[in-house]
């Protein structure tokens, strides 16, 4: 009776110890996915802006890697793509900035979309929800590209209105 006792419990050890580590396997192979349904649509930059901007091949090049963040699928690849653009916005912030846009509005906007990358590649490395930050980072990207917008479209003289006669 006793020898069959303890292959009872032996045979039960096993099952749930094998249990156990299939669960385990199910929760690390789980990929959290990434949706980009509920964010803002990109701001389109004028005709004007745009042909002053062709020629900033930084900017450019950070807008290539926004586009490649709007095709992660899951956190992996979605933390890739920051770090992707955390690098172009450093390189961007060390260019030098077109004539017309050398000016503190662009780049306090620039200073911001660099926050919300860093708040995202955060909550990312943290595993906690990116929806929130993600929003909040390309409602940052939308006031950056509607800056030049705005800048293009101000036909105030600044040194006319300082002018003191």
């Amino acid at each position: 009776m006793q020898k069959l006792m303890i292959y009872f419990m032996l045979i039960v050890l096993v099952l749930a110890c094998k249990k156990g580590v299939e669960n385990n396997e199910s929760t690390s192979s789980k990929k959290e996915y990434v949706s980009f349904k509920n964010t803002p649509e990109t701001e389109s930059i004028n005709q004007e802006a745009t042909e002053s901007l062709a020629s900033w091949e930084e900017f450019n090049a950070l807008q290539k890697s926004f586009d490649i963040m709007y095709r992660a699928d899951n956190n992996e690849d979605l933390v890739l793509a920051i770090n992707d653009l955390l690098e172009k916005e450093k390189v961007l912030r060390n260019s030098t900035y077109p004539e017309g846009f050398d000016k503190p509005q662009v780049k306090s906007r620039q200073k911001v979309l660099r926050t919300f990358l860093l708040k995202v590649r955060a909550n990312l490395s943290d595993n906690m929800p990116v929806d929130e930050s993600l929003q909040q980072l390309l409602t940052a990207r939308n006031a950056f590209r509607n800056q030049f917008n705005t800048i293009v479209n101000n036909r105030l003289d600044t040194k006319l209105l300082l002018e003191e006669n």
